[in-house]
């Protein structure tokens, strides 16, 4: 199997041993991304929308580098750090997905890095050829 690794500066970068994302069999997988404001090592977490927001924008900018859209996205894993949060950041993402929407689950941890509110990460198809 061949795997393409996608990095892009217009996502924070890993703050660990992965990559952003990596291509294989038509599929790309796309890390879990948190608020962190790309080029630096802040926060956008002033409130749990901005913080959903700048998540969203980071995945954005991921699957952009590999070509893709947001409409391309089949699975999404949400992580919250609380279900209270659950109404706020399941209206900022409903602003994102607009019909056909992806498979989803969304669970609450116990923590997540940086301590955040809230991270997500996604699967996306490429078309058939």
């Amino acid at each position: 199997m061949a795997k393409e690794i996608i990095e892009t500066p217009k996502a924070p970068a890993p703050i660990g041993p992965y990559n952003q994302a990596v291509k294989a069999n038509g599929l790309l997988f796309v890390s879990g991304q948190i608020a962190l404001i790309p080029g630096t090592d802040k926060l956008n977490n002033a409130s749990i929308e901005e913080e959903a927001h700048q998540v969203m924008h980071n995945l954005k900018a991921i699957l952009n580098e590999a070509g893709l859209e947001l409409e391309h996205v089949v699975k999404t894993t949400i992580f919250l750090s609380d279900m209270m949060l659950f109404t706020q950041v399941n209206e900022v993402y409903g602003k994102y997905f607009h019909t056909a929407f992806p498979a989803r689950e969304t669970v609450a941890v116990k923590g997540l890095p940086k301590n955040v509110n809230v991270e997500i990460s996604v699967i996306a198809a490429f078309a058939a050829n």
